[in-house]
């Protein structure tokens, strides 16, 4: 049983699919077919049932499956051990974040591509719930979001920031100029929330318990960058996290009386998993910036 096939057997697995797994590992459809008969025969079971029309994990691939990812999942990590011994702060480090966040990943990835230029960065802007998906996927190192309602096990939530949900608005509003706001003061005025599902939608919808249905709710959006361009250019008032300012510092974050609870953000990684070396010095970084 060779570590290729193992691979070979996850990609399959996850897509089900022999043309889209081959595509995935730049193979030919032939070759990986190949290489799962061979891997069958050497357990002596089949590992998938064939249809024309489908594909499907039998008993004995199902049972196979949580072991042949722990199996790959070991080997990456001991290659990365490693190479971090050999070769010090190289390779590529995956990061995700929600959108409030843009600002302070800004800020620290200037800082870090400076001190670590060997390092690739790829970041992935989306949701909360899908960059949980990707890293219990293995697909990203980590990621930064608000810490969740509920927590899950396998996951460390490092916090990095407090903040609070705040009234946006541009420094020409006429309530620019106050420190405090009620949600008496915001319902003579045109308000944008961010859309269903997101992070400070589901804070604002769990931490508000007045009636807020007068409220003059105009715009409801599910991309937060969207929202703080259209607050910059207009007199909408947005109610959204307060690192609004870290993406435009030109906006004004007041407090508002109602929503005054606290919102943690936190660099989330995989508990038990070795973090590699590119990535603990990111968040060295991230927690100096913030």
């Amino acid at each position: 049983m060779e570590l290729r096939q193992i691979k070979y057997f996850v990609a399959v697995a996850k897509t089900l699919n022999f043309s889209e797994a081959a595509k995935e590992l730049f193979i030919t459809q032939g070759t990986l077919s190949q290489q799962i008969k061979q891997l069958e025969d050497e357990i002596g079971s089949p590992l998938f049932d064939r249809t024309s029309h489908s594909v499907t994990l039998t008993e004995a691939g199902q049972e196979m499956l949580p072991l042949a990812r722990h199996t790959l999942e070991t080997s990456a990590e001991c290659f990365q051990r490693i190479s971090d011994l050999r070769k010090g702060v190289t390779g590529t480090l995956n990061i995700g974040l929600t959108t409030s966040f843009m600002g302070i990943m800004n800020n620290a990835m200037k800082l870090y591509q400076k001190a670590f230029p060997a390092v690739k960065l790829n970041i992935t802007y989306t949701t909360a719930s899908e960059l949980l998906r990707m890293l219990q996927e293995h697909e990203i190192d980590m990621f930064i979001a608000f810490k969740p309602a509920v927590l899950y096990e396998e996951i460390d939530s490092d916090p990095i920031i407090e903040t609070e949900l705040s009234a946006i608005m541009n420094a020409e509003h006429p309530l620019a100029g106050r420190e405090m706001l009620t949600l008496k003061d915001l319902k003579l005025h045109r308000i944008a929330l961010p859309g269903s599902g997101l992070q400070a939608r589901k804070a604002f919808d769990r931490f508000v318990d007045v009636d807020t249905s007068s409220l003059n709710v105009c715009v409801e959006m599910n991309n937060p960058n969207a929202i703080i361009r259209l607050v910059h250019s207009t007199r909408l008032i947005a109610i959204m996290s307060s690192l609004a300012t870290y993406i435009d510092p030109a906006l004004k974050a007041i407090p508002v009386a109602e929503l005054k609870r606290k919102m943690i953000g936190c660099v989330h990684t995989l508990k038990d998993h070795y973090l590699k070396k590119s990535a603990t010095e990111f968040i060295r970084i991230l927690k100096e910036v913030v």
